[in-house]
């Protein structure tokens, strides 16, 4: 679905451009020179957008005793934030991570989790 739904990739200038994209940032709000960031924008492709916080969800359930950084990462958040919130979040990173990998034609390297 998200090969399906991007193609290549290029059409997105970076990864936070496709996570925009899918719904996976905050909505800003900002007037006055003062930036006001609320939850999720929800806009793109909400099966992908879906996909991708089933996914993150999964994957949170099993991030606890893990050594790499990824899930370092989204344990520390798990335990810092709503479950919700670090869902998101993690759904986020896994959208730019995967834009990465299409885009560039790569491999999953471990650095992109950095």
């Amino acid at each position: 679905e998200l090969y399906a739904s991007i193609g290549d990739g290029k059409m997105f200038h970076n990864g936070r451009h496709f996570a925009a994209w899918c719904g996976l940032t905050q909505r800003q709000n900002s007037s006055g020179g003062k930036t006001m960031l609320s939850g999720i924008t929800k806009k793109g492709n909400p099966h992908l957008r879906s996909s991708l916080i089933h996914g993150a969800r999964a994957a949170l359930q099993y991030v606890d005793g893990k050594d790499d950084k990824l899930s370092r990462w989204a344990y520390e958040l798990k335990c810092r934030k709503h479950s919700n919130v670090a869902c998101v979040a993690l759904a986020n990173k896994l959208a730019r991570i995967a834009w990465s990998v299409i885009a560039n034609e790569e491999d999953y390297r471990l650095e992109y989790a950095a």
